[in-house]
């Protein structure tokens, strides 16, 4: 298992500065991740500090609540991606998915997969922690039925993070072709392992040097 390849290597919280960017993309250099995983203000950076290295761009979109209009989703999608991002993982509308508004959560979806169609691949943050596991599964249906290429436990900025039972719940839902990402509060290799037992096939996480590393992380 190249564990390495499997890891978004993530800075996401509000006073990150260029700095600690910059340590972030210097690390996934170093350790080969798949990919740093950025707010949009910091992409244009990453892609340029990255070029002809073998690790992707990310950035979320609608982050971290979701609530955001589809249209404010799809010209963000755009921009990020016109900025060098290669992958764009976006929120639901959460709201719209507890109120049984399960087109209206499709058409958001389809949204951003639309503004991201042949250029960079779309994951769906579903927030398993504020979900019920019939949610759980219904939110994986959607994000499969809407085209998106990958369906994601959590922004880790809600009440919790990747739990391997929601894995578990989300591989077996969009079955064995989609992917799975799994971040929220994973520190350290066993806890990684895990989430790629149940299923997952990418890891988010701010600790992927302690993960290498055998130590323990903060873990975002």
């Amino acid at each position: 298992m190249e564990l390495n390849r499997m890891i978004d290597h993530t800075i996401l919280k509000a006073d990150a500065s260029k700095e600690a960017v910059m340590g972030i993309i210097e690390e996934a250099k170093k350790y080969h991740f798949y990919s740093v995983c950025v707010n949009p203000t910091w992409v244009s950076l990453a892609k340029e500090q990255l070029k002809g290295e073998p690790v992707a761009v990310c950035t979320v979109i609608g982050f971290p609540l979701g609530a955001n209009t589809f249209a404010t989703k799809a010209f963000e999608t755009k921009d990020a991606i016109d900025n060098g991002a290669d992958e764009v993982d976006m929120v639901i509308n959460i709201g719209a998915l507890k109120s049984g508004e399960y087109e209206v959560v499709q058409k958001d979806i389809e949204a951003v997969v639309e503004a991201a169609k042949d250029r960079a691949l779309v994951k769906v943050i579903i927030e398993t922690a504020l979900l019920s596991h019939d949610e759980i599964i219904k939110a994986c249906e959607l994000a499969k039925a809407a085209g998106a290429d990958f369906v994601k436990t959590s922004t880790g900025f809600s009440t919790g993070g990747a739990k391997v039972e929601d894995v578990r719940l989300m591989r077996e839902t969009v079955g064995p072709t989609m992917g799975v990402k799994a971040s929220g509060g994973i520190h350290n290799e066993a806890e990684a392992v895990a989430m790629v037992e149940a299923g997952a096939t990418r890891i988010g996480t701010s600790a992927g040097v302690s993960i290498m590393s055998g130590s323990t992380g903060e873990g975002y």
